[in-house]
């Protein structure tokens, strides 16, 4: 038998997907990346994985795990690879609300895992602009973070469990619900944020938190980054560390939004320096408006607060965070461009950006740069228009350089993929990368579990 037939055998013919059936999985959310798969294959059930992984690794074919498709680094690129699509694993398996945890597969959206637990006045608190496709398995697979990491941060924070298809086929179950298991390696967080190169997550067993009684949210702009990050600091203290949100919008950001989504408008006077912050309480009777009110007075009559607005309803909250959850759609549309996502210690992210904004000069004096953040955890999405296409590689490696230097890393949230192997061969720890390969070769011996991403290969 063919390999295609054994794998039609395995999961049903009509989940074997080629030729044209393939179309829509052959090109990468910014489209950077193009391919053309040998097969998309579309298992339904754990066992199903396993079986075509056994398959896999018996004859050496290389395997690409995808997701909702949001990936922005080349992760998931499959040229004449197998794709395992894992939308078909999309079963919500167990919510415990007395234990704060909710068992979900790895095709389930991460919107649909939030409606699923709201009813029970419990919250999975990971939130990005691409919520409404960003599947489980991918936004552990990224180590994925996003607008609320400074209250409960990232996908590994929020992961107790997994369940995970070894290169070979075997199932390898760490669906525990404990908050501490202190028998041998940490495996869970090792399979969290490798891109699927060590092994292929089919289940999560994911911590829940109490969903918010009240929020308040504002829009601020600001005079700077050091009013902006003794904000950060006076809110953390005067809230008991109940701070969810505090993101970086820049002025260019808004003169794109009035270009590419004008109809949102901008309902503050924008400043170099423009904060959208928000605020939560789980204590009936608390008022967190007039909490967050009280604690800007200050700033306010300092002046370090120029314009501000408040959310008075949820509509208007849900506004200011549409806003937000616009950057890629207004950040991402044009070519040539530089993505990257860089993080710094909070107290460097001003310095950095004057240190890199001067050298981006220095290369292309016509190029144009933006960075929107997650300040509150010190991530900047540091994108950059070149002059010319040429351009693009040196400029990331300055990109790249210039967080190192300051004590920062050249991938936050995004993963490495194909994008970032030429730093993380140059930038990373020599000691680090080795102990990185000897993994990848002990777990994946033929390497066929996406082959090519995350760890560069070996000079020797």
């Amino acid at each position: 038998m063919s390999l295609l037939d054994r794998l039609r055998d395995a999961i049903g013919a009509q989940y074997v997907l080629t030729g044209t059936d393939t179309a829509g999985f052959g090109e990468e959310y910014t489209g950077h990346y193009h391919w053309t798969p040998l097969a998309v294959l579309r298992p339904a059930s754990t066992a199903e994985v396993a079986a075509v992984m056994a398959i896999a690794h018996e004859t050496g074919t290389p395997v690409v795990a995808c997701g909702g498709g949001t990936g922005l680094n080349g992760g998931h690129e499959a040229e004449g690879r197998l794709m395992l699509s894992l939308s078909r694993l999309n079963r919500i398996r167990d919510i415990n609300p007395a234990a704060r945890t909710v068992a979900a597969e790895a095709g389930v959206v991460l919107e649909t895992l939030q409606n699923a637990v709201a009813p029970h006045d419990l919250m999975f608190p990971l939130s990005f602009g691409a919520k409404g496709s960003a599947m489980v398995g991918g936004f552990l697979s990224t180590n994925a973070g996003g607008s609320n990491v400074v209250r409960y941060g990232n996908a590994r924070a929020q992961c107790l469990g997994l369940e995970v298809v070894m290169a070979d086929g075997r199932i390898m179950n760490l669906m525990t619900a404990l908050h501490k298991d202190n028998t041998g390696y940490d495996l869970r967080n090792l399979m969290i944020g490798a891109e699927g190169t060590l092994g292929i997550i089919t289940a999560a067993m994911l911590r829940l938190v109490p969903e918010p009684r009240a929020r308040a949210t504002a829009l601020l702009a600001m005079t700077g980054f050091g009013p902006a990050l003794a904000l950060l600091n006076r809110l953390q203290a005067g809230t008991g560390g109940a701070v969810e949100a505090f993101e970086y919008l820049p002025d260019l950001f808004w003169d794109r939004l009035a270009r590419y989504k004008p109809e949102l408008g901008c309902p503050i006077a924008p400043q170099k320096v423009n904060i959208l912050l928000e605020i939560a309480t789980t204590v009936p009777g608390e008022d967190p408006q007039a909490r967050l009110e009280d604690l800007l007075a200050g700033p306010l009559e300092a002046g370090e607060i120029t314009d501000a607005i408040i959310a008075s309803s949820e509509a208007q909250r849900a506004k200011l965070w549409h806003i937000r959850e616009s950057a890629a759609e207004v950040t991402l549309n044009e070519d040539p461009i530089v993505d990257t996502d860089v993080a710094l210690p909070l107290d460097l992210v001003a310095p950095w950006l004057d240190r890199m904004n001067a050298r981006l000069v220095t290369m292309d004096p016509a190029a144009r740069a933006m960075a929107i953040g997650h300040l509150g955890d010190g991530n900047l999405h540091y994108t950059v228009y070149p002059s010319a296409p040429a351009l693009v590689t040196p400029i990331r490696d300055a990109i790249s350089q210039e967080a190192v230097a300051m004590g920062g890393t050249f991938s936050a949230e995004h993963g490495v993929g194909l994008s970032k192997l030429g730093s993380m061969a140059k930038y990373k720890d020599p000691v680090a990368l080795e102990v990185m390969r000897a993994i990848k070769a002990a777990l994946d011996p033929k390497n066929i579990l996406n082959p090519g991403k995350t760890v560069p290969a070996s000079k020797d």
